[in-house]
């Protein structure tokens, strides 16, 4: 059995119920700053005002911020952990995911109505130093990735890890457009999401090629510093570590230079972080771009965009940013970048749109289909050590993209 080493947590003298309680309303607070603001959003005063409590009393639950962080999401993996546990209780592997997908939305929908605790987003994990990086990054793949894994067999089997990205990624990526729809709605978001972890997107019968077309090779820096090479390790290094992992410190220190040298180059982080993303997005939009021009159908279409990006993702050597990074910027700057994302979003929404009408694409609801689509292209990059361990990056990106084009439990 998977074991991994838990945080501290309080002492047995420190269980009474008064003491949970308002420890529960700190976490409570520090996971609604994390998720609107990120880690670097998360002070003592924030969490002491929406609790109506002094910073000195915060301290006396949570002595860093770092312990407050690391227990927020630490009690999110627990929750997560549990309700992949009721999920393996069920027959079957399609039981078992509808079971998942029930709950988690359940979950998602009575926290907007204030009737459960606020699940906090995992991404700022990497943004932790260790131990708590590290203790936490163990839980998860022991307890999430594989647990997630072994609802479809063999939790070390290729296929079956991509299955378990595929459907945690879809679940997690719906929080960045749930809140577009009123909670009475979920039951029918929850059909419609539960057609594509069933079905995917292709017709029964049909197949797709996934290879990446020709494109122009990103310009080499030549050894030289300059704000291209600051792009890059800043991509990799929110990527890696998020937002506030990517310091100003981090990545001079990656290219062994001076602040000094950065801030000659660029006026500042946030300005760099938001270059990441619009450069990430240009990428991303020039990738739909070439597709649409492919002759074709629309499913060949899709296929070469899927294939072009997920080349992208899974070299790794000039990545797509993670669209999670975002919720550290500022507010004006995180409008533009949503903004933009969702126009991505709505090209697939119109790509998805016609094939349906073609016949070539299953009939399904494409604004879903499309933000989901987006969402899994954006988090491959995460699966990027188990692309390098199959035979091809061309094989790796057909494999990840099995359980997009037939569902969840089709056979390769």
């Amino acid at each position: 059995m998977d074991t991994f080493a838990p945080l501290d947590r309080p002492a047995a003298s420190d269980q009474s119920p008064r003491f949970q309680q308002k420890r529960d309303r700190i976490l409570d607070a520090a996971a609604l700053l994390i998720n609107e603001r990120g880690l670097k959003g998360l002070t003592f005063v924030a969490v002491a005002e929406a609790v109506g409590l002094n910073t000195t009393s915060v301290t006396y639950y949570f002595k860093r911020k770092e312990m407050l962080a690391a227990a927020a999401i630490e009690r999110t993996v627990d929750h997560l952990a549990a309700l992949l546990e009721g999920a393996a209780a069920q027959p079957t592997p399609r039981d078992r995911v509808a079971q998942m997908l029930k709950a988690y939305l359940m979950q998602d929908g009575n926290a907007r109505l204030g009737q459960a605790r606020p699940l906090t987003i995992l991404s700022d994990m990497r943004a932790l130093e260790d131990p708590q990086r590290a203790r936490l990054s163990e839980a998860y793949v022991h307890r999430i990735s594989r647990g997630a894994a072994r609802l479809f067999g063999e939790a070390s089997d290729p296929l079956n890890r991509a299955r378990a990205h595929v459907m945690l990624d879809g679940l997690f990526w719906s929080r960045a457009w749930l809140a577009k729809y009123s909670v009475g709605d979920y039951e029918r978001i929850g059909r419609k999401l539960m057609q594509l972890f069933e079905h995917g997107i292709l017709p029964d019968g049909a197949s797709w090629t996934i290879a990446p077309p020709p494109r122009d090779p990103l310009p080499e820096d030549g050894g030289e510093i300059t704000p291209e090479t600051y792009l890059r390790v800043a991509t990799r290094l929110i990527n890696e570590r998020g937002y506030r992992g990517a310091s100003v410190e981090r990545i001079a220190g990656e290219l062994n230079v001076s602040k000094g040298s950065f801030y000659h180059h660029l006026q500042g982080k946030d300005d760099l972080v938001l270059e990441c993303f619009q450069r990430s997005y240009g990428r991303f939009s020039q990738a739909q771009r070439r597709a649409i021009n492919l002759p074709g159908t629309h499913r060949d279409r899709l296929a070469a965009v899927v294939g072009d990006l997920l080349d992208i993702q899974f070299d790794a050597t000039f990545p797509l940013v993670r669209i999670t990074a975002l919720q550290a910027l500022p507010t004006e700057l995180r409008r533009v970048v949503l903004a933009r994302s969702d126009r991505m979003a709505t090209r697939f929404a119109g790509m998805i749109s016609d094939g349906i009408e073609e016949g070539s694409i299953r009939p399904l609801d494409p604004l879903i289909a499309s933000q989901w689509l987006t969402g899994l292209i954006n988090s491959a990059h995460d699966m990027r050590f188990w692309a390098a361990e199959q035979p091809g990056l061309t094989e790796a990106a057909a494999l990840y993209a099995h359980p997009i084009a037939h569902g969840l439990f089709a056979p390769r």
